[in-house]
């Protein structure tokens, strides 16, 4: 069938390279057209508890997390000049679309009796631009004794100081996010430069922006570095321009039908998906490299072009379509689970995985047949003199060393086992940096100075209309918040009973011992929050902000350091439980959620997720190779050899300190994918050449590892050259998953290359018995 099938892509050449041709076009298209996501709570399913909660907060209280901080640390901030240059930030700041308000110190207001209106409300502190130092203290004075803002705009023990920019929430979620966050940052830096000070930078829309835009841009910078890389690789195997060239093209329509697919199913690109332009070199390179070693092989035992390349397609396609098959398993898993994120990745990937199938069958045979027949130095890398050693000696270790073969595997195996239960499973919002970036050191300096930046909110729902403002509602949240306030990982909570103290101090003339809550709500208060009329005070809007129209439910804000995704849920439970002491359950129901809850819930959802696929994609390989050998002492033999590398990988990261997440556990599915091709290509072509050596096994395996040995090491040997540049990335996820790929190419080639030929030598001498 496949000979037959050989014949009849050379006999329609130009349709297949036209049908090629038309579809690539079509998909190039539709790639032009890919955006990318902004969206970054997807990982996590609509109907996840967490994600319910999150979506129930955001319909009463709005967006959190939409806030980018800066910070300065002086002893200079009240000196008349550095403090206009302060004010003339804010205001500068504010010009900037997408930039709906601005919290800072020159525009705080303190509220007290107008002497003009003789009415209580809110009056500005400071009158910038100052021309008198004088003025600037009498105003500082007051703005000290406002204890609401102490440890919010300023660390009163540090000198440190913060602004607030508060960017619109649909602007941060498009692709003018990072049009708004490069005119923040370049306001900024023209400050710095100005006041000659050192500025930090920070915030959730902050941290998301400029970490997307740099793992995007690095994964291009990487790919392209990747594929040249790759691409000398194989020029230096194959001396031929064409071959190479060739390879490239097989791999760059997979790449632009990968980002047509993606546009054709309504998706974007996301962290994951934009994975698999990597994927696609990780499969399309070695369908070329064992196409070309095929059809160089056969022409130099029988030079004649056309029988070597329907001898290509006799031989490598069937191997080929279970090579791709096997590694699209691995991926397509991801579809079925409830992560639309992985769910996506999966199809996506899954798809065209077996179109580079489709691609590599059409398009080598194809182009090859065109093109001159293999020169003597095309083929010259055949005849290797240290291949040719090397394969020696893997067949002296394989007839003479099996129990060296033996015990150095079970060692190593045992050691990388012990490593495996030192693997931690934790996840950080500010993940993969090097801790001397200063997207690292700034949020810090934040968590320093203020005690963190990433949102927790709770909901206090009191069940009833207006009962969020009664005071036994009041005394409940003050005392949850002053139990937050004594954990060293939040920053003092922020709630309408810190308002309350605020305007009851401003109603005692700004007395300090008056920043308590007031024993009685204001009726005037709560009319005016009921009233719709526009135009409400700057106070008035912060105290809506904490109360949802009918005042049912109440929010309490608190700042927090990055703790990571094992020591938040220990700090959640334990709010939880003095929550449940201080809330009567009858009266009312009280949630933590927040985006910092969402984004780490979405963290160890998609590690779950990916060892759940990896544990599925190997059973089904597993039932997928018990089909093509329909034997089980051949199924064996082939499991052992790709689970050894996936162990000593696991092994080394727990060595080596390398904590599980979405950015490694991915390394597993990848090295799945290859250990998988390797031994598929190894076993088909043994299955191959038996019947040419009478069923015999010891000769049989001579030739197949002289044979396809050296595919096998030429496709590492590219691979290996194609991942171990992205060690040089400065994110820890994309450098893990360079040498982490690399050590398992090099693993894997050795299972499949010395332990797999034992293991069939083993088990056939024992069949015999």
């Amino acid at each position: 069938m496949w000979y037959r099938l050989g014949q009849f892509i050379l006999k329609n050449r130009v349709g297949a390279l036209l049908l090629l041709l038309v579809l690539t076009c079509v998909m190039g298209y539709y790639a032009v057209q890919v955006k990318l996501s902004y969206d970054f709570t997807r990982a996590v399913p609509t109907d996840n508890p967490k994600m319910v909660d999150y979506q129930a907060f955001l319909k009463k209280f709005g967006a959190d997390g939409n806030t980018m901080v800066i910070g300065v640390q002086t002893d200079q901030y009240f000196n008349k000049d550095f403090f206009n240059g302060v004010a003339t930030l804010g205001q500068e700041l504010k010009k900037i679309p997408g930039v709906i308000g601005i919290l800072s110190i020159p525009e705080v207001i303190t509220l007290a009796i107008d002497s003009t209106t003789q009415k209580f409300g809110p009056l500005k502190v400071f009158h910038y631009p100052y021309t008198n130092q004088q003025l600037l203290d009498t105003a500082k004075s007051v703005f000290e004794s406002l204890l609401f803002y102490q440890t919010i705009l300023y660390n009163p023990k540090t000198n440190a100081y913060l602004m607030g920019v508060s960017v619109n929430k649909d602007t941060i979620n498009s692709k003018s996010r990072t049009r708004l966050i490069n005119d923040i940052s370049a306001t900024v830096s023209a400050f710095e430069k100005s006041s000659n000070t050192t500025v930090y930078l920070s915030g959730m829309p902050y941290i998301r922006t400029v970490m997307a835009n740099r793992i995007k841009s690095e994964l291009n910078l990487f790919l392209l570095a990747s594929l040249a890389l790759s691409a000398l690789t194989l020029f230096l195997f194959f001396r031929s321009i064409s071959a190479t060239i060739m390879s490239l093209l097989v791999v760059g329509m997979g790449v632009i039908w990968s980002f047509g697919t993606i546009v054709l199913f309504g998706y974007k690109i996301t962290l994951l998906t934009a994975l698999i332009p990597i994927l696609v070199v990780v499969i399309g390179v070695p369908n070329c490299i064992y196409f070309l070693n095929k059809y160089h092989t056969t022409y130099k035992e029988m030079p004649d072009k056309e029988k070597a390349l329907v001898n290509m397609v006799g031989r490598m396609g069937i191997v080929t379509l279970f090579c791709n098959i096997a590694a699209a398993i691995g991926f397509a898993v991801f579809a079925f689970t409830k992560s639309p994120l992985l769910q996506e990745f999966g199809i996506v990937a899954g798809i065209n995985i077996m179109a580079l199938f489709l691609i590599s069958l059409l398009f080598i045979p194809s182009v090859l047949s065109y093109l001159p027949a293999p020169k003597p130095k095309h083929i010259k890398y055949l005849d290797n003199p240290l291949l040719e050693k090397l394969l020696v000696k893997i067949e002296r270790w394989t007839f003479y060393h099996a129990k060296w073969v033996y015990g150095i595997t079970a060692i190593i195996t045992i050691i990388a086992i012990i490593g495996i239960f030192r693997i931690k499973s934790e996840g950080f919002i500010v993940d993969d940096l090097p801790k001397k970036d200063k997207l690292y050191t700034d949020l810090k300096w934040f968590e320093t100075q203020f005690q963190g930046l990433m949102p927790l909110e709770i909901l206090v729902d009191a069940k009833k209309s207006r009962a969020a403002l009664k005071m036994e509602t009041m005394l409940d949240v003050e005392e949850l918040s002053n139990y937050i306030a004594t954990k060293p990982e939040a920053a003092r909570p922020l709630s309408i009973v810190e308002a309350l103290k605020f305007a009851n101090q401003g109603f005692y003339n700004g007395d300090t011992a008056s920043y308590v809550l007031p024993l009685e709500i204001p009726a005037s208060l709560s009319a005016a929050l009921r009233s719709k009329e526009k135009g409400k005070s700057d106070f008035m809007k912060l105290i809506s902000q904490f109360l949802d129209t009918n005042q049912q439910s109440t929010r309490i804000s608190v700042n927090m350091k990055d703790i990571g995704s094992v020591k938040l849920p220990i700090l959640i439970e334990d709010l939880q439980k003095k929550s449940a002491q201080i809330f009567d359950s009858t009266k009312y129901n009280v949630l933590f959620t927040g985006s910092t809850i969402t984004f780490l819930e979405g963290t160890s959802f998609i590690i779950r997720g990916l060892k759940e696929s990896i544990f599925w994609a190997f059973l089904l390989i597993t039932l997928c190779m018990l089909y093509l050998f329909k034997s089980f002492r051949i199924l064996l033999c082939s499991l052992i050899p790709n689970l050894v590398p996936l162990i000593v990988t696991a092994g080394v990261m727990g060595w080596v300190g390398i904590a599980l997440k979405p950015s490694t556990v991915l390394v597993f599915s990848v090295a799945l994918g290859i250990a998988i091709d390797v031994t598929i290509r190894f076993l088909i072509n043994y299955k191959q050449e038996l019947p040419h050596f009478n069923k015999q096994v010891a000769p049989t395996l001579v030739q197949t590892i002289r044979h396809t040995g050296i595919s096998i090491i030429y496709t590492s040997l590219v691979l290996i050259a194609g991942f171990i540049i992205f060690c040089w990335s400065d994110f820890g996820g994309t450098n893990a998953l360079g040498w982490l790929t690399s050590l398992t190419l090099v693993v894997g080639t050795l299972t499949n290359l010395v332990l797999l030929p034992v293991l069939i030598i083993t088990t056939s001498a024992k069949q015999k018995e």
